[in-house]
């Protein structure tokens, strides 16, 4: 089969869609015939060698797929050679095959296209475990999400409005912030052209926000504390900006507040197979009647995702950047 493969001696370790061995696979697994992944922020750092994938993963880059059953291990249930299906993976998306744990599948409507389907596992099974396991967001709080355009910012907006929340995020472009407002945020900031905590303090009248979800990290720290309510919780789901800065500990304790810090990618099959079963019980309804929806910036070839990579590395997109691998 084919695969995109690293090339690491040479300069910007550019991606090639090249010969590679074909995935074996599990008595609990089924191989996928790929006919579209996505992009992650976790693949531009794969490729560039700071983020390793866990043990007994694959080593080609790939979060999330969508694809047909093309064949079945022996101890599956419920799946059969033919399905259309769509997974989160801890690794091997780009590429024509991949062997996925039949617990992490997820049906494909018959009315959606591959690329919407593959829009769908990384993203939103982030923002849900972070928002509404980790932080325990409710009904009535108000969340902010940091990177509001981004393929995890763009669900966690829609599925915090469906559930009842004032939702505040912040974008670094007008046409993103407008985005966001359309999509269901109740106030969108340029972080470019406004401070966001001097805004957000005068938008609640000085009472703050309940829950962040931050994928900036350090140059944030400071601000994102001063905005959290008393029991406020600060979901960290990266570290863009770095991952060393100074806490005052004081504020911490005053405002019993809690810093939680999490990764979807290391956990177990157990793990997700529950953050899944979860999602799909609270909104995969809203999915299938169209009230949430897999936002899509661009969809390349695969043989191009040397040009996607490069899309996203310069922040030019508004949700989740598609590579096609089969018609």
């Amino acid at each position: 089969m084919k695969a995109i493969v690293v090339q690491t001696e040479e300069e910007g370790r550019p991606l090639a869609w090249q010969e590679v061995s074909p995935p074996d696979y599990a008595a609990d697994e089924v191989l996928v015939d790929i006919h579209a992944t996505a992009l992650n922020r976790a693949d531009l750092m794969q490729r560039a060698g700071n983020y390793a994938p866990p043990p007994g993963a694959s080593d080609i880059i790939g979060l999330e797929v969508a694809g047909k059953v093309a064949v079945v291990g022996d101890a599956v249930t419920g799946w059969k050679v033919g399905d259309r299906v769509c997974a989160l993976l801890t690794g091997g998306g780009y590429a024509e095959q991949v062997n996925v744990p039949y617990q992490m599948l997820m049906p494909i409507p018959d009315d959606w296209s591959y690329e919407q389907a593959a829009a769908i596992p990384e993203v939103f099974y982030t923002a849900y475990v972070n928002l509404f396991m980790e932080a325990a967001l409710q009904k009535g709080e108000t969340v902010l999400i940091h990177g509001g355009a981004s393929g995890v910012g763009t669900a966690g907006i829609q599925l915090a409005h469906q559930a009842g929340c004032q939702v505040i995020v912040t974008a670094g472009i007008d046409e993103k912030t407008a985005r966001c407002a359309e999509l269901g945020a109740d106030l969108a900031i340029n972080y470019k052209t406004e401070d966001f905590a001097e805004r957000i303090l005068a938008y609640t009248h000085g009472a703050g926000v309940d829950v962040i979800m931050d994928m900036v990290g350090a140059a944030y720290l400071e601000r994102n504390l001063q905005l959290l309510k008393l029991r406020g919780r600060l979901v960290f789901i990266s570290m863009l900006s770095g991952a060393k800065t100074e806490i005052h500990l004081g504020a911490l304790m005053r405002n019993r507040l809690r810093l939680i810090g999490s990764l979807l990618r290391p956990r177990s099959v157990a793990e997700k197979a529950e953050i899944k079963e979860r999602f799909m019980e609270q909104f995969w309804p809203m999915l299938l009647d169209g009230t949430i929806q897999p936002i899509i910036d661009s969809v390349y070839p695969i043989e191009q995702a040397n040009e996607a990579h490069q899309h996203m590395a310069e922040n030019k997109n508004i949700g989740k950047i598609i590579l096609k691998v089969r018609d």
